[in-house]
């Protein structure tokens, strides 16, 4: 006897399953959406934009983890591990994304400053020692993008899996030298001190890197625009960092941070750091 339409339907989607994939299965609906769980609890229920503040901070994390996986994806192409007949064009075309994603983190704090201080004051001791400084997505962003204090491996101690993918990002080569490795494997000479994993300090520095760069600038059109897509990474992670550190200023002033950090006057010392030095120093010299 033959199949009704349906379950010959249901056969091809989901074999083996009478049940076929739904929006809501692949996308784990059900638990994403209960992940929203106010702490401000009284006679008239949660403060009203504490959901807000939770799904603002959650979607962040999951851009952090997107981006993360599109720097590792960038490095692949760097070293030549990720083959592809077209290398160079995905490098940028991973470029591009990771900007606009950093464009769409930067929209998200216009959302989130229409939060007043008082509707943030209405919940906010209810965070009581959590804050975004201990996001170890976003330290591992900082480690991969060469920003690295080995010691604020302290604040994960009480999660194993965190604390391990962060000492790994220690031992690996920032995205910076794995683009220093890429020009060196195209001809160009890097000095192989600079190419070596550190675990504390901020990106390394070279004046030879800087004249190699020079003349990348003034003979190939092709790893400029490479350049020229860095840059623009690296001057959209410093709007979002000017962004956020203004967004606090207007939501707690100059209060100390909750997890007793130090608020803003500790971000205001991470504005203005640039992740590709050399790529910014060589403007003068043309």
């Amino acid at each position: 006897m033959k199949a009704s339409c349906g379950e010959h339907r249901a056969t091809l989607e989901d074999p083996g399953d009478v049940v076929s994939l739904t929006y809501s299965r692949y996308l784990k609906l059900e638990d994403l959406l209960s992940l929203q769980e106010p702490r401000s609890q009284g006679p008239d229920g949660p403060e009203h934009d504490e959901t807000l503040f939770i799904i603002i901070h959650q979607v962040y994390e999951l851009w952090f983890k997107q981006v993360l996986h599109e720097l590792d994806h960038l490095a692949a192409f760097f070293d030549g591990s990720a083959e592809h007949p077209r290398a160079e064009s995905r490098i940028l075309a991973t470029l591009r994304r990771v900007l606009t994603i950093l464009k769409t983190m930067v929209a998200q704090i216009d959302i989130l400053e229409t939060m007043t201080p008082t509707s943030f004051g209405s919940f906010r001791s209810r965070l009581e020692t959590a804050s975004g400084f201990q996001s170890p997505q976003f330290r591992e962003l900082e480690f991969v993008l060469g920003l690295r204090r080995k010691t604020m491996l302290r604040h994960h101690s009480e999660n194993p899996s965190a604390h391990r993918r962060l000492q790994e990002r220690l031992e690996q080569p920032t995205l910076y030298q794995h683009f220093l490795g890429y020009l060196e494997r195209t001809g160009h000479e890097i000095p192989a001190a600079i190419l070596t994993p550190y675990h504390d300090g901020e990106p390394p520095s070279s004046e030879t890197v800087r004249r190699v760069l020079i003349e990348i600038y003034r003979r190939d059109d092709r790893l400029t625009q490479m350049c020229e897509r860095l840059v623009d990474f690296d001057e959209g992670l410093q709007e979002w960092r000017y962004r956020h550190v203004k967004m606090v200023e207007r939501t707690i002033g100059g209060k100390p941070g909750t997890g007793q950090s130090a608020g803003v006057a500790f971000l205001r010392k991470t504005l203005f750091q640039p992740v590709f030095p050399d790529l910014w120093a060589i403007r003068s010299d043309f």
